[in-house]
């Protein structure tokens, strides 16, 4: 049996260990796999060509776990969830980076912490934001609230509220959340994960403002039916990147990990591998799809060494303090 205690720690070093393995991955598939002349099967430094992490070092993570990170440390600091504290630690962490020049802030989170910092209603914000900012940072919410997917979705609803207050993408952010909180259950399966995902993506749903954007359940089922055929598994990739997509998009990036989590039966390490490989936004699908994993699997599913490496290359970021805070608050939501 593995404890809450290794999973919630697996879960966020999950997180960060898919976040930093496929940051190096570039824009399709083929060119990531001519690149590197095939899978990425180590932490590498980001290539001098890519558009953003040009300047990333191996092992280093991107927005994705530094925004997960500032959650988790709000979450920690306040006990709760709630709309003024994300608020507040995504303006800590934009003027942290240096928000206004930094090339990786994606659209949604830039327009709307730009708002918050001019005082704008805060419940306003976020009312156009359907990009995949609120479901790659999401997994501290899912490590909170083990085996409860109502309470990860009405959590995760709220921390949309101040950067991605709409259905989609509360849509996106519950289904990892959900998919997180199923995870940390003694004796879940991979089918009860996918399916908890698929729920709360549902449930999510309800929430937030009207947008554009295709069903995420419906689009979860299908890249899992893409993956789970007899073809070869670079052309099982491939469908995913074609048909259901890895782009920004909340509806393409969070079925396709989805998807990745499932062709790679919940290993964490081939999970972050079959992301990279699937390239696009490959460090956000990897991130997402990791922590499930890692929350499934527990922190013992890692190599030490890549462990190691993770504290190494993000000096900044206390793992320790971090993952014992939220596993505090796991244990006393539990009670």
């Amino acid at each position: 049996m593995i404890s809450l205690k290794d999973k919630i720690v697996g879960g966020f070093f999950g997180q960060a260990f898919g976040d930093a393995w496929a940051m190096p991955a570039l824009l399709y598939p083929q060119q990531t796999w001519d690149y590197y002349g095939g899978y990425i099967e180590r932490f590498l430094d980001g290539p001098d060509t890519h558009p953003v992490h040009h300047s990333l070092k191996a092992g280093q993570v991107t927005d994705d776990t530094e925004q997960a990170a500032a959650i988790a440390e709000v979450i920690i600091a306040e006990g709760s969830v709630t709309a003024e504290g994300i608020g507040k630690a995504l303006v800590n962490w934009y003027r942290r980076i240096g928000g206004d020049e930094s090339p990786y802030v994606g659209p949604s989170s830039r327009r709307a912490i730009q708002a918050i910092m001019r005082g704008d209603n805060l419940n306003e914000v976020g009312r156009f934001g359907d990009t995949n900012g609120a479901a790659m940072r999401v997994s501290p919410i899912g490590l909170i609230n083990p085996g409860n997917m109502d309470q990860a979705v009405h959590d995760a609803a709220i921390s949309c509220i101040p950067s991605h207050n709409t259905d989609v993408a509360i849509s996106g952010a519950a289904a990892i959340a959900g998919a997180i909180a199923r995870a940390l259950s003694e004796g879940s399966t991979l089918e009860d994960i996918v399916q908890a995902g698929i729920e709360a993506g549902k449930a999510g749903r309800q929430h937030g403002y009207t947008w554009l954007g295709a069903s995420i359940p419906r689009r979860i089922e299908l890249a899992v039916d893409l993956v789970s055929s007899d073809k070869p598994v670079r052309e099982r990739l491939q469908d995913v990147y074609d048909l259901v997509g890895t782009s920004l998009a909340m509806s393409e990036s969070v079925p396709a990990a989805f998807g990745i989590l499932v062709l790679a039966e919940g290993d964490p390490e081939l999970t972050a591998i079959y992301a990279a490989a699937l390239s696009g936004d490959a460090d956000t699908v990897a991130a997402m799809a990791c922590a499930v994993a890692g929350a499934w699997k527990g922190i013992q599913a890692f190599d030490p060494q890549h462990i190691q490496t993770l504290r190494n290359a993000n000096t900044w970021l206390d793992f320790d303090t971090l993952t014992t805070g939220l596993y505090q608050i796991a244990i006393k939501r539990n009670n």
